[in-house]
This record gives C-alpha cells, structure tokens and sequence, in this order.
C-alpha cells in the first residue's frame, strides 16, 4: 500500500553541499526543531558540518540578556539547533565592522569579537538586515549529513545573503521550495501534521 508521504516523495538532487549553501527541510520530516526549515551551511568538511536554522525565530529577545540592551530595539534571537542550545551565535553582513569574524561567503560573516559587536549595538547602528542571532546550531558528524541527503531528508540550494539575513517562518521554507521548481512545489501541499487530515 502506498503510504500517504510516498505522494509526495521526490528524490534529492544533485547539488553538494558546502558552505554557503543552505538546506531545506523535506515536508515530511517530523522532528520539531527541523520541520519546515532552512539551515544556513557555515561549514562543511571532512569532520562535519554546521549551520544555522534560518526560519524559526523564538519569543526571546537578546535584549534581555544584556543590561546594556535594554533600551535598544529589540534584537529577536533565532532557533539554531539543538546543539549548544545554552550559546549564542550570529552572523552578519558587516564584515571587518566586526573584528575576528569568520568569512563563509562574498557577503556573510560568522561570529566575531565581542566588544565590536556590542559597540555596533550601542551606537544606534541598524540591525535588521545586519545581524542575525541564533541560540545553538545544527551539527553533524562526518559523512552524516551526505547520509541524510541520500535518504531524501535534505533539498541542498543556494540563496542570497539578504534572504538569509529576513528569513522567518514556515513562509520562507515554502518560498524556497517553491524555488525549487518541478515536482517540489508539491511539498508545500504537504499537512504539517497529516494524522490530523
């Protein structure tokens, strides 16, 4: 009998993936902290990778943490994974602004000094669109990511850094999808929970 998410099934592509690009969840995976999402690659090597959930965005603010913070606009903080969910990560479009960052792309950035970046926080500098803050990342062990994609779990594409910096919620999961084109535009048919329908 043909289960219900074999409708659905489509067999990954053949793009690789590597820093820079990012994944895309398939609608069937169930596990909350990957369904629907798009996870920025920072790394990929033969020890492994990590990256970032781009799209879930938490009811926590970093404001909160930082007494300096208070009175700044409020600096949402992103899902990353469920590595590390007790340290904050960002990345960033500002380059050298941020002393010791770690380049991934042309126009992104990873983590950086600390006392730059809180300087660029408190000189009224805009975030949105700048800055992107997570609480843990997504890692996998060597060869365990190549596994997954084989077993269909991960779509691999690309994206600009603008996207990366705006993406929020399941609508950014659907517009990449939708990116996609062919037979994948069907995935955004696909119920979040189908023993409900």
């Amino acid at each position: 009998m043909v289960q219900y998410k074999d409708i659905f099934k489509i067999k990954h592509n053949n793009i690789l993936p590597k820093k820079g690009k990012v994944l895309i969840s398939e609608p069937f995976l169930q596990e909350m902290c990957f369904q629907r999402s798009v996870i920025f690659l920072i790394e990929h090597n033969e020890n492994g990778s990590m990256g970032f959930v781009l799209n879930k965005k938490t009811d926590i603010l970093l404001n909160f943490f930082f007494e300096e913070l208070e009175n700044a606009p409020l600096i949402p903080l992103y899902f990353g994974g469920p590595v590390s969910s007790d340290r904050l990560f960002f990345i960033h479009s500002l380059g050298d602004v941020i002393h010791g960052s770690v380049q991934i792309d042309e126009n992104l950035f990873f983590d950086g000094d600390y006392e730059s970046l809180n300087g660029y926080l408190l000189s009224g500098n805009p975030i949105q669109g700048n800055i992107k803050f997570f609480i843990g990342y997504s890692g996998w062990t060597n060869n365990q990511l190549e596994n997954e994609i084989k077993h269909d779990s991960w779509l691999v594409s690309a994206t600009s850094s603008h996207e990366i910096l705006h993406a929020e919620g399941e609508t950014f999961w659907k517009k990449k999808v939708k990116s996609m084109g062919g037979s994948y535009k069907n995935w955004v048919n696909y119920p979040n929970n189908p023993l409900l329908n």
